[in-house]
């Protein structure tokens, strides 16, 4: 028994739980007379809903299919290989399930070791090897491309990616080496670190070619058909495959120092995953495949045993499982059916919640504000922005005149809502106004119509406690940008019912948002935890610390972006009505900045200006600036701004404004952007010892987001 086949047997044992992905063979004669052909087909006899991964009994499969032809390549009886997937699917990489369960180093780097000799006899036979990439291919899966001779891709493919970095791993079946030694270090860089780090981006069919990764393109109807046809033509000399030569000077070590300034405006240093991949690719530049297998394998190991990769796929296991089947929503059966959606107001947000609910539910849409310019201006967004859509190709013209058709406006609310099933207010917020809001609405709307707010702070019972029917009122506030941020947070006023509750789970799904059960506490949750980890960056410099120390204390943490660029975007009025929301509710730990408040009264929109191109404190802001004569390091700011955000959290859980630390991530993760590679953030409080020593215990158990004792 080969080492390999020893290794691959041992991880087996480990994972008794694997999807197994088989590996079937068939011969045939090629077109145009080429000759004898065997192709490998990877299938885990499921349908694309779930796609083929490769744990340890798969790459087994692999290495036995691969016994096969090899022989029969040695004796002539075939003249090529070729790989591909089943339909809609090549393979989606290494089964992430299975690494969760190693405890040691060296199973760690038997996975590694596993991969790469499978892979690896795929460039080593005695005849030319294919990969047809007929639809997704993500790590492990790319790689094994990466490995043959020759790769045509499918137009219709839609997801293409390297996205080890992203959940805290490196390409390590061959893709740190080869990829970069196949297309160069620059676009092998774009690919392995910035589209990772740029939330998992995925590229097309189309892009794959363009990049030089794939050799020949072919449409998706007849894909594997053309590309025996075009395999032929390579077998038989007719076609000659040309690649650009690789400059492997000075542009190689540039491409290097370009992802390192892109790993340091995204994670800071503070996730190793990006640097031991560049580290890999700087040293492939010498073209020893061998010694970068070896590099990888090693990473791999490292990687696998830390704590980044643990909290990346605990992240990743939160947004595709937890975030599909959300904690304490009640029978889906109660919903009722949305056939027409009200919005009350017509000002930005109002209208991106217009579109929304347009392009998802596809039902009418009708705004009312208080005057008709202002109606006017939110249907002119949306038809403005259904028009983008179409100009970029993503609708037809017949799916936008039925889009547009479906919108209207008016000022009469009784004309507008008498029908609709759904009516959600985004006006000012202010407790009376929306009170006043839903009191009209309640007297037009039909008995069954949920009434949804998008408060971002009040409270949605205070809100429903003057209507005839509160049962009905429910919390449904979105994240700005809306298009963009996932994250829903539904909230259950102390009167709303199951029914209500149950339609506003079934309109999320709809709508394609992550959605979380929050309980009806002031500024829920993303707020709350903002406002608190802002309002101690605030305490610091009133009190007389640098901004830019404060600023760069919490870089480590690796944020999309630093606190006050953050209170730039949110809009320090925003920022100030809400610290003051929890000022009330809390004022033993939410402080009111007077220097925030005297930024906002001086019209500012935020500390920074951008003349240099770079942030710089506006010398106007600094001159507003109160300070005292405490001066903190970055690491006493460090250590104040995570205490602050263990305790707030310790009480969240306490006060049951999410069933567990589990939700508190998630929405962090999917309504903040918090990066993955923390797990969001009581991972990290974990990890780094902040939960003991603040609250006395830590958030997760082990192993839930760590290595498994």
């Amino acid at each position: 028994m080969s080492t390999t086949a020893e290794l691959l047997k041992g991880a087996a044992e480990l994972f008794p739980g694997e999807v197994v992905t088989q590996a079937h063979v068939r011969h045939f004669d090629l077109p145009l007379g080429a000759g004898r052909f065997a192709l490998i087909t990877l299938d885990n006899g499921h349908d694309h809903t779930k796609p083929t991964t490769l744990g340890p009994q798969s790459l087994a499969n692999i290495d036995a299919a691969i016994d096969r032809v090899e022989k029969e390549a040695a004796d002539g009886e075939i003249i090529g290989v070729g790989v591909t997937g089943k339909p809609f699917i090549f393979a989606v990489g290494a089964d992430l399930k299975g690494v969760e369960l190693l405890k040691r180093h060296e199973d760690a780097l038997a996975i590694g070791k596993g991969g790469h000799d499978v892979f690896k006899r795929l460039s080593q036979l005695a005849v030319p090897t294919f990969a047809y990439y007929n639809g997704a291919a993500m790590g492990g899966g790319v790689e094994v491309g990466l490995h043959c001779t020759y790769r045509t891709v499918s137009a219709a493919l839609p997801a293409f990616s390297l996205p080890e970095v992203f959940l805290g791993l490196v390409p390590g079946w061959g893709g740190c080496t080869l990829l970069p030694n196949l297309i160069g270090a620059d676009k092998a860089v774009s690919v392995i670190i910035e589209n990772s780090l740029n939330q998992n981006k995925q590229l097309k069919g189309a892009q794959v070619y363009e990049l030089g990764i794939a050799d020949a393109i072919f449409e998706g109807a007849d894909f594997l058909e053309q590309s025996l046809i075009w395999t032929a033509a390579v077998l038989k000399g007719e076609i000659i495959v040309e690649r650009e030569v690789i400059d492997r000077g000075e542009a190689w070590d540039e491409a290097v120092a370009k992802g390192r300034f892109i790993a340091d405006s995204k994670v800071h240093g503070a996730a190793p995953a990006a640097y031991r991949a560049l580290d890999i690719i700087a040293a492939a530049k010498n073209g020893d495949l061998q010694q970068g297998y070896d590099a990888e394998d090693q990473a791999l190991a490292d990687l696998i045993m830390g704590g980044e990769l643990r909290s990346g796929i605990y992240a990743f296991n939160l947004v595709q499982k937890r975030g599909k089947r959300p904690a304490g929503a009640p029978d889906k059966n109660l919903a009722r059916p949305v056939t027409k959606v009200g919005v009350v107001g017509a000002g930005l947000m109002a209208s991106q919640l217009a579109l929304l609910f347009l392009r998802r539910l596809e039902v009418p849409v009708v705004l009312t504000d208080i005057d008709q310019e202002r109606v006017d201006k939110g249907v002119g967004y949306v038809h403005a922005e259904i028009d983008k859509l179409l100009g970029k190709g993503r609708i037809n013209q017949d799916k936008a005149n039925r889009l547009k058709a479906l919108v209207t406006g008016v000022l009469d609310k009784a004309e507008g809502f008498a029908d609709a099933d759904f009516v959600i207010e985004a006006v000012f917020e202010e407790m009376g106004v929306k009170q006043q809001v839903f009191a009209e609405v309640e007297a037009v709307a039909p008995a069954h119509a949920i009434l949804a707010t998008n408060t971002s702070s009040l409270s949605v019972t205070e809100m429903a406690s003057k209507l005839k029917h509160p049962e009905r009122v429910v919390g449904f506030h979105f994240f700005n940008p809306v298009a963009i941020l996932p994250l829903l947070e539904i909230v259950r006023g102390e009167q709303t019912d199951d029914a209500s509750l149950a339609t506003a789970f079934g309109v999320a799904k709809k709508l394609k948002k992550t959605a979380v059960l929050v309980k009806d506490a002031p500024a829920f949750v993303v707020n709350r935890i903002l406002t608190r980890f802002m309002g101690e960056i605030q305490n610091v410099i009133d009190e007389g610390t640098p901004v830019e120390v404060a600023e760069k204390a919490v870089e480590p943490l690796g944020l999309p972006m630093s606190p006050l660029v953050l209170l730039e975007l949110v809009g320090p009025a925003i920022g100030l009505h809400v610290s003051e929301t929890l000022n009330k509710a809390f004022p033993d730990r939410f402080t009111v900045s007077p220097n925030l408040k005297a930024v906002v009264e001086a019209g500012k929109r935020g500390f920074y200006v951008y003349d240099s191109g770079k942030p710089e404190l506006d010398p106007e802001v600094a001159a507003l600036l109160k300070q005292g004569d405490t001066v903190l390091t970055e690491e006493q700011v460090r250590a104040r701004v995570l205490d602050a955000v263990a305790q707030e959290i310790g009480l969240m859980l306490d006060e049951g404004v999410v069933a567990e630390a589990q939700d508190i991530d998630l929405c962090l993760i999917t309504g903040a952007g918090w990066p993955f590679h923390l797990g969001g953030i009581t991972p990290y409080l974990d990890r780094e010892g902040v939960s003991e020593r603040v609250n006395g215990k830590t958030f997760l158990e082990p192993g839930v987001a760590s290595v498994p004792a």
